[in-house]
């Protein structure tokens, strides 16, 4: 099955939203053993948007449509499609009943135009909004169609709970199942890693290796086609061959991030960590008081962005100041060092550098030093990043986190 993506707004035209949905369904639609070709935007415009569906049902087999599913004049999307297969919009009236008691229960008039959201296109499957008031459905013609709402917060569920399960049932009869998994890399770029894998990558067949970068990060999707333990066996093969090559870059699976990694690898060893940061204030902090369960393994960290600071409060020898600066691998030692001391933990961090966009002590944007101090000794780690200010600051943080785990 082909599919085409289309979302409806002009609001995403306008670049005052993010296209998020279809990156979300390709994901889905992708694991459903469904071909996106194509993703299309288009405003809220009834001309315009019966002009992309003509396109789109010359080139698909399965629409998807979201947005424009709303009370107000402007959501247009079930109107246009139902003028343009000639078909009745009808009532649900479970959808109804569900607009209704929401007024209702806050105690509010529901205008006219609320109705519009209970509308269906007739002989459609009616997908139950739980999160909002708008219904998602799919016609049962050919080329079919699939609308749902717009808001990620209604349309994300809508689809994990009801829609992928209705169209894995279709499906059924295909006894070919597509099995995904992702590997998770950091300190090595999407071209360096492909170059590595080249003759995987060159040579594949089933499964396939899909690289992709981003944020300083790199993943690699594997997808194998064929029975469930058929899939398994595959991935597994394939993924031990292409961590033979790269396992120093590898941190996690799927939706893993570089802090919840660290964060369990902290909780499995039960051991307590403590921050000081300077170049990145505080923000290494954040994101290990994000994590659930932080409390018993993050002791906490100071903030540490003069160099009074630095001397007065964590206790940097006036002559490391002197000598070497505040932006230096003797600096970040002696700060990791005492922060681990002065919070009694077992692991000290500290972050020291050049976030730019001027330079510092002779030192240029981008210069970074990490320190990492634990009971068996102290070590630094210079870093040369580039970007912008924010984006230095964000790669420091991620780097400490990948040198906790692999320390």
């Amino acid at each position: 099955m082909n599919a085409e993506i289309i979302a409806v707004g002009s609001e995403l035209l306008l670049g005052q939203i993010t296209n998020s949905n279809a990156r979300f369904l390709s994901e889905k639609m992708t694991n459903l053993g469904i071909n996106v070709y194509f993703h299309t935007t288009v405003g809220d415009n009834k001309g315009r948007l019966t002009e992309a569906i003509r396109i789109a049902e010359k080139r698909a087999d399965f629409i998807v449509l979201t947005g424009g599913l709303g009370p107000t004049k402007d959501d247009l999307t079930k109107e246009t499609l139902a003028d343009y297969l000639g078909k009745a919009l009808v009532i649900d009236e479970e959808t109804l009943n569900t607009i209704t008691l929401f007024f209702k229960q806050r105690k509010q008039t529901m205008t006219p135009n609320n109705k519009k959201q209970a509308q269906v296109l007739e002989g459609s499957h009616v997908f139950v909004n739980h999160y909002g008031l708008a219904c998602g459905l799919k016609t049962n013609t050919k080329p079919a169609f699939l609308l749902l709402p717009g808001p990620p917060k209604e349309m994300y569920p809508m689809v994990e709970e009801q829609v992928i399960p209705y169209l894995a049932k279709k499906q059924g009869a295909s006894d070919v199942e597509i099995s995904s998994r992702v590997l998770r890399f950091f300190g090595i770029g999407e071209s360096t890693l492909a170059d590595m894998l080249d003759d995987l990558i060159e040579n594949q067949t089933n499964p396939t290796i899909a690289p992709l970068a981003s944020s300083g990060e790199v993943t690699l999707r594997l997808t194998a086609k064929g029975d469930t333990d058929e899939n398994s066996l595959a991935l597994d093969k394939l993924e031990k061959t292409i961590l033979e090559s790269t396992r120093s870059y590898f941190y996690g699976y799927g939706k893993d991030t570089l802090p919840t990694v660290l964060g369990n690898k902290l909780k499995q060893e039960k051991l307590t960590l403590a921050s000081a940061e300077s170049l990145t204030g505080g923000m290494f902090g954040e994101w290990m008081t994000g994590l659930v369960g932080a409390s018993s393994f993050y002791k906490g960290g100071v903030i540490c962005y003069d160099a009074k600071v630095k001397q007065n409060l964590l206790g940097v020898e006036e002559k490391t100041i002197k000598n070497a600066g505040t932006v230096s691998m003797e600096c970040a030692e002696e700060l990791a060092q005492n922060a681990r001391k002065i919070l009694n933990a077992d692991i000290g961090i500290s972050f020291t550098g050049v976030a730019g966009p001027d330079s510092l002590e002779g030192k240029e944007p981008g210069t970074v030093y990490i320190g990492i101090a634990k009971k068996s000794g102290t070590k630094s780690f210079p870093l040369h990043l580039a970007g912008s200010r924010d984006q230095i600051r964000e790669r420091a943080v991620k780097y400490g986190c990948f040198y906790l785990l692999n320390e």
